[in-house]
């Protein structure tokens, strides 16, 4: 099944021209839908603080600029992506020598029943 058939440089660049556009008005369709969004958004809240009973001098705009959103996002990127140690996934088991300890010893136990 043949999906797309290319015969020439012409058609190739004219293909990848295409979809280079697409790509880029989508990007701006939705550009500017969240910029209508935003301020659709701080209308509705400045509609609700006059609603509370605030005067127009007393209106706080809560919108953050975009430096803002940038360093928070980024701060929450960074966080959860250093929440996991990376790990070597190797597992070294080292014999360690047991000293003698009247603690750990045998001949001591209780259900010795050997008397002298």
């Amino acid at each position: 099944m043949i999906i797309l058939k290319i015969n020439s440089w012409a058609e190739l660049l004219f293909g990848a021209a295409i979809g280079i556009s697409v790509v880029f008005i989508a990007l701006a369709i939705l550009v500017i839908l969240f910029e209508i969004v935003q301020k659709i958004m701080i209308g509705q809240s400045k509609k609700k603080q006059r609603k509370a009973g605030k005067k127009s001098d007393e209106i706080v705009d809560t919108s953050a600029n975009a430096n803002e959103i940038v360093a928070i996002s980024a701060a929450i990127h960074l966080f959860f992506n250093e929440t996991h140690d990376k790990e070597s996934n190797v597992i070294t088991i080292k014999q360690i020598e047991k000293r003698y300890s009247p603690w750990n010893s045998k001949i001591y136990g209780l259900n010795n029943t050997l008397h002298r």
